[in-house]
């Protein structure tokens, strides 16, 4: 079992790193590709001029969609678009994927010739029509596809994590804000109205000052997470194109493990960090009413049930040992004081309900609505009441359908590039802090790891 805080071995070289690495990695010289000040409420490029607007599509022009990336998320995204077409005004022009089998897949059921659809994403940005990129691809390639889109004319919804890398995230945040084009990345639940009901209410005092945020992401899953199925026809010499795959990732020899199953591997992504706790860190900071930079953050964690070794033959596990955690927990501390902790599990489904602390009030979710229950000490003062909540839930179709509202007739994406800039910093700074077993630390004013 693997479990931060133990003295290094060769296991331990694998979950850790030096601090001299990941910054290099991760990018902590952020200042150094843009040095952020906070102008209402946005991030500006350091010596940038302001950003330019972006364009308005109107509602009577069709908007022209590629998927890039048409995995079980990317074929999800299609489907949405698919069936948003017709209220929308949409349609799909061209997709992109490495493996042959889902490329062609996707092709013949967004109803495209197969003639539009290619291994190589550049291809799809070559189409002037195309307004909008999907991009749902293992994360290692979110930021520079978006770049490259943003830079090609494109509006771009992006999964989530926004990017593999810090340095990766402001140079997306610096490309955005220079294109002029929006940035909607994929946690769907900053359209769910009661997020933004709850920021209103925050901000309207009715909490009083907010301490701590706490939420998480779990699940149990006894195959282990991210242990997909394998697909032996995917042959790198035939209908694949691996090296394409790996982009900016370490050279390696065919791996169907990591090909299949990249999430357990830092190389491509960092497991419960980033695949699951946007989602709940996304939706909080909205909630907080919170556009702050994290300043400190701090994650443990461990490998305690699934390190997918084969008891039989621990030479030969399914392909080889997972890096990430099945088990972790987060604080992240904000220069204001207040906090957010998170709890992430794929082995046990139990976790913590949402709710904000405030020195006055609790805030509740559930049952469609926005509870507020008073400390004590300030029952006289704050009113337990339950806000209504009228508007979208977390559905990934009206995520979609806020950013075509947006490109249609201006405004800002519900998940948009400074808030995921955000998000972002803290997700960086928790995998640097798992990895390192020590604190991670963000210079706010110099926008850089300390």
């Amino acid at each position: 079992m693997k479990r931060s805080g133990l003295k290094v071995d060769n296991k331990q070289e694998k979950k850790g790193l030096s601090r001299r690495d990941f910054i290099k990695a991760a990018g902590a010289t952020a200042a150094g590709v843009v040095a952020s000040s906070l102008v209402g409420g946005s991030v500006m490029a350091q010596g940038a001029s302001a950003p330019a607007a972006p364009s308005v599509i109107g509602a009577n022009e069709r908007l022209n969609y590629a998927i890039i990336g048409v995995g079980g998320m990317g074929s999800g995204h299609l489907n949405h678009i698919k069936a948003l077409s017709a209220e929308q005004n949409l349609a799909i022009l061209a997709v992109s994927d490495v493996w042959d089998k889902r490329r062609l897949a996707a092709a013949n059921s967004a109803g495209i010739p197969e003639s539009q659809s290619f291994r190589d994403y550049r291809k799809v940005l070559e189409n002037k029509d195309i307004d909008v990129v999907v991009i749902a691809t293992p994360d290692h390639w979110h930021a520079q596809i978006a770049i490259d889109a943003m830079q090609a004319g494109k509006h771009v919804y992006c999964e989530k994590p926004m990017t593999r890398t810090l340095d990766e995230a402001f140079k997306m945040h610096k490309t955005a804000k220079e294109t002029g084009k929006l940035v909607q990345v994929g946690s769907q639940g900053c359209t769910d109205a009661k997020w933004h009901v709850a920021g209103q209410a925050v901000k309207d005092g009715k909490i009083g000052t907010v301490l701590v945020a706490q939420g998480g992401y779990c699940r149990n899953n006894p195959n282990g997470e991210w242990n997909w199925p394998i697909d032996d026809s995917a042959d790198p010499k035939t209908n694949l194109d691996w090296n394409m795959w790996l982009g900016k990732a370490p050279k390696r020899p065919w791996d169907p493990d990591r090909y299949f199953r990249w999430r357990k591997f830092w190389d491509y992504g960092n497991g419960i960090i980033g695949d699951l706790w946007p989602h709940r860190l996304h939706p909080l900071m909205i909630a907080m009413n919170n556009m702050e930079f994290p300043h400190r953050v701090v994650c443990l964690g461990a490998n305690i049930m699934h390190t997918d070794r084969n008891p039989n033959d621990p030479a030969h596990p399914f392909g080889e040992e997972r890096d990430v955690a099945d088990a972790t927990q987060m604080i992240a501390e904000f220069p204001n004081g207040s906090m957010i902790y998170l709890l992430g599990s794929t082995v046990n489904e139990l976790g913590p309900e949402d709710l904000i602390r405030g020195n006055k009030a609790n805030m509740f979710f559930g049952g469609g609505k926005v509870t507020i229950k008073p400390e004590r000490p300030w029952t006289d003062e704050i009113e337990a009441q339950d806000l209504p909540v009228v508007g979208p839930g977390e559905d990934q179709r009206e995520h979609h359908k806020n950013l075509i509202k947006c490109i249609r007739e201006g405004g800002t994406p519900n998940c948009n590039i400074d808030l995921a800039l955000r998000v972002q910093t803290i997700v960086s700074m928790a995998e640097l802090s798992y990895r390192q077993s020590k604190m991670a630390l963000f210079d706010v004013e110099k926008q850089k790891l300390i």
